[in-house]
């Protein structure tokens, strides 16, 4: 082999060493590929929850509210006071929607002091099976609706019966503090005053003139707001 036949291949060897590294130079700087999934190179979305029905919002005690009272003897009106008294108004409208007055009686007349009724049992004894808290701020004037309740020591708090209820027939500034007004009757006075008019004999338990010789049925309690 000539030497023109040695320098030709050295070239031929030089030029394929340099195309090889051209080439893999070339194809390491290819760049990435542009179709990669998109959804794996970002967080996948969470699926908006279930919808939620509203739940039903608790009725707000109204302000003022009217009691149409309808007894045997007639009927009356008494504006509730839901500002003054939230808790008894709110158990005084939710009995009688239930219709948990209807057919009870006054039960306790007591002349030119209170009509007194709510009591299932009829004696002054019963109720719903539970006591509301005392909110005692009202007073005692003429037409008063306030809740009965246990008193003495046996309930230091004041608790409010949870269905008994009195209208004073007169002012009783001694009854103020001591028991829960709630309302007064704004119509329908001349009824009350009927009611508390009704003869009564002495209790057997008590002697007091206070149980009426006639029933006087509460035909219904409905409210309107």
């Amino acid at each position: 082999m000539n030497k023109y036949q040695i320098i030709a291949l050295v070239v031929i060897f030089v030029a394929a060493v340099l195309g090889s590294a051209f080439y893999f130079k070339k194809a390491n700087n290819k760049p990435m590929s542009t179709t990669t999934d998109q959804t794996a190179q970002t967080p996948e979305q969470t699926p908006p929850p279930a919808e939620t029905p509203t739940p039903t919002p608790t009725p707000t005690v109204p302000e003022k509210a009217v009691a149409t009272i309808a007894t045997s003897e007639g009927s009356f009106e008494v504006t509730l006071d839901g500002k003054a008294a939230p808790k008894t108004v709110a158990n005084f409208i939710k009995l009688a929607n239930q219709g948990f007055y209807n057919n009870l009686t006054f039960h306790r007349i007591v002349r030119d002091f209170v009509i007194q009724g709510g009591d299932p049992k009829g004696d002054g004894t019963g109720g719903p099976g539970y006591t509301i808290p005392a909110e005692i701020g009202l007073k005692h004037t003429k037409g008063a609706i306030a809740m009965a309740r246990l008193g003495g020591a046996a309930n230091p708090l004041k608790e409010s019966s949870g269905s008994q209820f009195y209208i004073a027939l007169q002012d009783l500034p001694s009854l103020d503090g001591e028991y829960t007004v709630f309302g007064y009757v704004t119509s329908g006075m001349d009824v009350v005053t009927k009611i508390g008019d009704v003869p009564t004999e002495p209790n057997p338990s008590t002697g007091e003139a206070s149980v009426p010789i006639k029933d006087v049925v509460i035909k219904s309690v409905t409210i309107k707001q």
